[in-house]
């Protein structure tokens, strides 16, 4: 079975973290990163605020519905760090983001081993982390908009790289 693992980067929303955290467990990754400032439910030895810990824990268990517990995941501030740890691995490491060079994910044949970047809401991933990835892919967009929710176009990558790949 392919080992896949996501990499959620500055992602802001509460929500889109609880949904992904469901939709990684789902899909049974191996892995999920929460890096940058994407918040994160509680972990062991955790030196936020309690009160803030609490509020986080609070919204992100509204959609994760559990998914917390059962996913392994885990928290750096670094996410370049976490990209040259994966590539060490043999993970190839790919963003999910509409660059000159990014490929049609329907054109994609997933490799082995993928680590999936997820980018920022509205602005995606930045140049520079884009450019510590081994490649990047995109999922066509048919109607006016020019990008989808980071969790839905998630879904629609990681259902590729389980099952179409």
């Amino acid at each position: 079975m392919r080992q896949i693992v996501v990499i959620a980067h500055d992602i802001r929303s509460v929500h889109n973290v609880g949904s992904l955290l469901r939709t990684a467990e789902g899909m049974g990754l191996q892995h999920l990163w929460l890096t940058g400032y994407t918040p994160y439910p509680e972990t062991p030895r955790d030196t936020r605020l309690p009160h803030e810990v609490k509020r986080l824990n609070k919204a992100i268990n509204k959609t994760a519905l559990g998914a917390e517990s059962s996913l392994s995941w885990s928290h750096s501030d670094d996410v370049q760090t976490v990209i040259a740890d994966l590539k060490a691995e043999g993970f190839i490491v790919t963003a999910l983001e509409q660059t000159q060079s990014s490929i049609d994910i329907t054109s994609w044949s997933p490799p082995n081993k993928v680590a999936l970047l997820l980018g920022r809401e509205v602005e995606g991933i930045s140049p520079e982390v884009v450019a510590l990835c081994d490649m990047a892919i995109e999922i066509p967009m048919l109607g006016k908009k020019e990008s989808y929710n980071v969790v839905q176009a998630a879904a629609m990558a990681l259902y590729h790289c389980r099952f179409m790949g």
